[in-house]
């Protein structure tokens, strides 16, 4: 019988992370004051090491799906492998589907890393997820490193569950919006119109949403009025594009920071400021951190 997953826990304060290294290298539950911000890890996904279970993993060495699963780039079509059955393209990279080493760990810190190399397909990279919890909130610092011999575009993110309470509303800035094609693929982007607007709290969508808002300010403010308690998301500048799943026949919902425009690496525009891709050459390496703030709601 396999041994379940072993889960590190961070603690200060009223703050807890629960890690999850085994598993795709993911966050397995936030809380505060013992109210839960993210979706938790249940006990049947642990034993069984589903990811697709877990609060949050990492996104590398790229963020959502590439389109054929192949791109063009430096005089050269590179191949990736569908992982995620039955969808038909490759999305978020390899990172989430590996198991991380604990190379740090503290009572209120650790690090997590990653080491892939180019086989069937063509990224070799190291990954290191730096997690802290002060009683302010979580901070996650990713560093990913091209340790291949060639130069490659490259991009990560963070892609966090949370309940959809009935009363849960979400605000954030941007100024694009993708439009979706089949398959879950990005399209062209629009200026942002009203109705798809999050400038304002608002309720989630009742229709579909699988988007990203480009031109993100790096704030998002989900609120959970039936919890009493909220989350402030603040990420670096080079999380250019947040992304927002929301089925309304879901339990749960999706708001993922990312460098990379969704479908960035079929359109080839590698040094397009919006596009946020991240070209790296050999030994080269790209960082950015993600802060998760709950705060009390009023009233």
């Amino acid at each position: 019988m396999r041994a379940k997953p072993e889960l590190l826990m961070l603690r200060a304060g009223a703050l807890e992370a629960e890690l999850a290294p085994q598993i795709g290298g993911s966050v397995s539950a936030l809380r505060w004051r013992g109210i839960d911000l993210l979706r938790r890890l249940s006990d049947g996904d642990r034993d069984t090491g589903n990811v697709l279970g877990v609060a949050m993993f990492p996104m590398t060495p790229y963020a959502n799906r590439i389109t054929g699963n192949a791109f063009d780039f430096g005089a050269q079509r590179w191949q990736v492998l569908p992982n995620n059955p039955p969808e038909k393209f490759n999305v978020h990279g390899s990172g989430w589907q590996h198991a991380w080493t604990v190379t740090e760990t503290a009572a209120a810190n650790a690090t997590l890393t990653l080491d892939i190399a180019a086989g069937a397909e063509p990224y070799s990279y190291r990954a290191t997820q730096a997690f802290a919890v002060t009683e302010e909130g979580l901070s996650v610092t990713i560093t990913l490193t091209n340790t291949g011999p060639v130069t490659l575009p490259f991009g990560f993110g963070l892609h966090p569950w949370f309940d959809r309470d009935p009363d849960v509303t979400l605000q954030f800035e941007a100024k694009r919006f993708y439009l979706e094609e089949p398959d879950g693929i990005s399209g062209d982007p629009i200026t942002l119109p009203p109705e798809l607007d999050f400038a304002e709290d608002r309720p989630l969508p009742n229709g579909w949403r699988n988007s990203d808002y480009g031109g993100w300010r790096g704030e998002a403010i989900i609120r959970f009025p039936t919890r009493g308690a909220g989350l402030r998301i603040k990420a670096d500048p080079v999380f250019k594009h947040l992304m927002l799943y929301a089925d309304p026949t879901k339990p749960y919902f999706c708001v993922e920071p990312q460098t990379n425009a969704s479908g960035a690496f079929n359109r080839g525009r590698w040094d397009h400021p919006e596009e946020g891709v991240i070209v790296l050459a050999p030994g080269e390496s790209a960082a950015g951190t993600v802060l998760f703030m709950p705060f009390a709601l009023e009233g």
